[in-house]
């Protein structure tokens, strides 16, 4: 990534044993991110857990006063009651906050930035010191919306599928229980989403799950109408549970008042950084995205109906978008 010579940068994570925050880890790696030390932090009952960094063997610290100390960012990755008390701390220590809890966005606390697409739908000139990395359904459903604008949509629907993973190792361990239990006739496990999800689709989680879909629904349209206003169509959007561990699939319908041709809008994704499925590829699943940094699109059909309209089929590594998108930021920063 572009860095001054002999640049070093020390890098905090918050929410270090999470799945977020041990993916971000890996994208610093891959992608060489010029971290000279790599604090990794996390609430009192993972303190102490044995990791490595950097490929050196390194202990989770706890979040203490003196954590951000020397750090030039401090990614969040963990709950948003820990970015909601931690955040301010590492702000006055001199770090740039990146958050990917989705806390400080939803305060207006941040401004959020989606690098990838900056040359539709540039950030806002003035630097933070706070910023939002948006969640992976945010970062699609704002890139549907601006690979078409040019082509005057009249109207964009998404059904969005989020994986377990969704809900971190919680919603990864419930799947697991329930397909086993299931395949051999035993009680089945409800503890996350107080509802089958193994081998089902949900469009709502039992009245129990301490999150519910709708409230998912609406952050990510509320963060996803907030990054387009004045700038491109507002997709309406719709969410089902799907019973997969990762990657986060989605369809998309597009309507314009002039149908454009397939390989334009196909062309438009692809200037976005966007994989599109070469002619007799298969379509791309949630097996194939895994460990992918990019959306990975199948090619655009069109609608036999409606002669104006068009579908979209996509799916990203959920963990691995959201965490990419997040550095992406901080390359952009340093680079600036």
């Amino acid at each position: 990534m572009p860095s001054g010579p002999g640049t070093s940068t020390r890098v905090a994570i918050v929410g270090a044993s999470s799945l977020r925050g041990k993916e971000l880890k890996q994208v610093l790696e891959d992608r060489n991110f010029p971290a000279g030390d790599i604090i990794l932090l996390d609430d009192t009952v993972m303190a102490g857990t044995l990791t490595e960094a950097g490929g050196e063997p390194t202990f989770i610290r706890p979040l203490e006063e003196d954590s951000f100390e020397g750090a030039r960012f401090a990614f969040f990755t963990g709950t948003a009651i820990d970015t909601a008390r931690n955040w301010e701390t590492a702000r006055r220590a001199g770090a740039t906050v990146i958050d990917m809890s989705g806390a400080l966005v939803a305060a207006s606390k941040a401004a959020a930035w989606i690098p990838s697409l900056d040359a539709l739908l540039p950030p806002a000139g003035e630097r933070a010191k706070a910023y939002s990395a948006p969640v992976t359904p945010v970062i699609e459903a704002c890139t549907v919306a601006a690979a078409t604008a040019k082509f005057s949509p009249q109207r964009i629907a998404m059904t969005l599928f989020p994986p377990v993973s969704e809900r971190d190792q919680p919603g990864i361990e419930e799947l697991e229980s329930q397909t086993a239990n299931l395949l051999s006739f035993r009680p089945i496990e409800q503890t996350v989403f107080d509802e089958q999800v193994a081998f089902n689709l949900l469009s709502a989680y039992g009245a129990s799950s301490k999150q519910t879909l709708g409230a998912m629904r609406q952050a990510i349209s509320r963060e996803t109408a907030a990054y387009l206003t004045g700038r491109a169509l507002i997709p309406a959007i719709q969410l089902v549970q799907a019973p997969v561990f990762y990657g986060y699939a989605f369809t998309a319908y597009a309507e314009f008042a002039t149908a454009p041709g397939a390989e334009q809008i196909e062309a438009a994704f692809a200037n976005l950084g966007v994989k599109i499925a070469a002619a007799g590829d298969p379509s791309p699943t949630n097996v194939s995205a895994a460990g992918e940094s990019q959306i990975q699109l199948s090619r655009i059909e069109a609608d036999t109906a409606v002669a104006t309209g068009v579908w979209i089929w996509g799916v990203a590594d959920n963990l691995r978008l959201a965490a990419v998108n997040a550095v992406q930021i901080a390359e952009k920063l340093i680079a600036h």
